[in-house]
């Protein structure tokens, strides 16, 4: 469904400044995975996730979605096929449009835009419906806008937008990590629901270990721009977080806390 083939990705190449974000990486996503991404910083997270969307072109190998390679589609031409939440609550919405506004936008995502009405009355009640589902009021609050949300709201709406249109994947680049524990343990619940409800193949990408072994049927650890670690369900559930760190201990052949990991 997802292949990501040899794929290389070298930043500031022949400078002091080089430095190999993606070294050699394989991966390959059946329909319906829910893979978690764990790794210090700078292990290649999220250019991982940036060559996926199409923000970054890869150097050098191969990426294909249901066995069409992708690597010369721009990130606009991609965007009928992939949906994303960024960390950054602010970064996946329109501040100044209204929460109706923004749905109408997601629901064109990778549709020609023309100057037709965006928000009909059909539509209205299937945001409506859409909204029931985040348990947070906010199909009551359809003409408000978004920049007066709070962060927690914003991006579960950011959740629900990136799915509207059932992408084929789903990419969230760290998207509890500006959250206080409590919207980030509701955004949590909202992501698992979601996914499971639509069935779609998600990539996330996290620091909390916890989290990344709670949601999601496998796990992949990286560093140094390589995927180190890959766990399938069966041995997931099973793993703890003294486990992986464990893992990436004898693999690195050097012995760290969590801190560190999660650097």
């Amino acid at each position: 469904m997802l292949t990501i083939d040899h794929v290389t990705k070298t930043f500031f190449p022949g400078t002091v400044n080089e430095r190999v974000a993606l070294n050699d990486v394989s991966l390959h996503l059946d329909e319906g995975d829910f893979v978690t991404v764990i790794g210090s910083n700078g292990a290649g997270k999220s250019t991982l996730l940036n060559i996926i969307a199409g923000k970054i072109a890869v150097d050098s190998g191969d990426l294909l979605i249901d066995e069409r390679s992708v690597k010369r589609m721009k990130d606009y031409q991609r965007a009928a096929y992939i949906g994303r939440v960024f960390q950054d609550p602010m970064a996946g919405t329109a501040p100044d449009l209204t929460i109706e506004q923004n749905l109408a936008l997601a629901l064109r995502r990778g549709q020609r835009r023309g100057f037709r009405l965006g928000v009909t009355r059909a539509r209205r009640e299937r945001f409506q419906q859409e909204l029931v589902a985040l348990e947070l009021g906010l199909e009551q609050r359809l003409k408000a806008r978004v920049g007066l949300l709070s962060g927690g709201q914003r991006q579960a709406l950011s959740l629900l937008m990136a799915s509207f249109t059932q992408p084929r994947i789903l990419l969230l680049d760290e998207h509890t990590a500006a959250l206080d524990p409590q919207r980030a343990d509701l955004v949590t619940r909202l992501t698992k629901s979601v996914v499971e409800r639509d069935k779609l193949t998600t990539l996330m990408v996290t620091h909390n270990m916890e989290q990344a072994l709670r949601v999601g049927n496998r796990l992949i650890m990286m560093h140094e721009g390589r995927i180190i670690l890959d766990l399938p369900e069966a041995e997931k559930q099973k793993m703890t977080v003294a486990g992986l760190l464990a893992e990436f201990a004898k693999i690195k052949g050097a012995a760290l806390d969590d801190r560190a990991m999660l650097g």
